[in-house]
């Protein structure tokens, strides 16, 4: 996935956010800060603003854009 959200890893837990803080306070569901520290997905507009709202930063403190390298094709041919 592209976009990396390591940035908002390391706030939370600069802000001193746990997991059940960010569950009681309803900063974001389990599952979506399950799947963002699996690297398998991504924050919807509604949660980058509250989550912007609530640590006092701006969206690009929160993700980077990483390019991924190309992938390569399977060649099919046969010899």
């Amino acid at each position: 996935m592209p976009i990396k959200y390591d940035k908002l890893l390391k706030l939370l837990e600069e802000k001193g956010y746990t997991s059940y803080r960010i569950r009681k306070e309803k900063v974001l569901g389990q599952a979506t800060l399950t799947a963002i520290k699996n690297g398998t997905g991504g924050l919807d507009h509604r949660s980058i603003a509250r989550l912007c709202e609530v640590l006092h930063c701006q969206p690009g403190d929160l993700m980077e854009y990483q390019e991924e390298p190309p992938q390569i094709a399977a060649d099919n041919t046969t010899e």
